[in-house]
């Protein structure tokens, strides 16, 4: 089936008009974003902290680029280093009649307080309070400096 010039050049007409017209909407259209939001359409054009809220409402998480280079810089950094986690050891010691520096130091060496009880009972020595030990019960921990240890229970 032979096709006529009259129909060729019907149908290439119809081609360019097409196109014309999409080439038109195109560059005359808006440059204003169309959003769908909770069954609306709204039309507008969002400026820059509008466009970080709506992602960061929809769970997003948005950097600028100076950020996320810090970020990724002190991941790096946290790699090279080993996870140190710090554990802290908490008791209640009870202090009787009867105890003596030495007993307090071992109590608290064996809920691993302190390092060494012969050091603590050196340190106790040394500042002469040894016989201000005070009965009762005290809440320690291992981030406790000695003086605080002593101050705690000596008077």
């Amino acid at each position: 089936m032979e096709m006529k010039a009259e129909k060729m050049r019907s149908f290439a007409a119809g081609l360019m008009i097409a196109a014309g017209l999409c080439g038109a909407v195109y560059y005359l259209g808006s440059d204003e974003t169309t959003t769908a939001t909770e069954n609306k359409t709204v039309t507008s054009k969002m400026s820059e902290d509008e466009m970080i809220s709506l992602l960061a409402s929809k769970g997003f998480v948005v950097h600028t680029e100076e950020e996320w280079n810090k970020q990724l810089a002190a991941e790096k950094e946290a790699e090279k280093k080993p996870n140190e986690e710090k554990v802290v050891y908490r008791t209640v010691l009870t202090v009787t009649l009867g105890m003596t520096s030495i007993d307090v130091g071992k109590a608290l060496e064996k809920a691993h307080i302190i390092k060494s009880a012969k050091e603590f009972f050196n340190e106790v020595e040394k500042r002469g309070v040894s016989t201000k030990l005070r009965p009762g019960s005290y809440d320690l921990e291992s981030g406790m400096t000695e003086d605080q240890i002593i101050k705690t229970i000596f008077k």
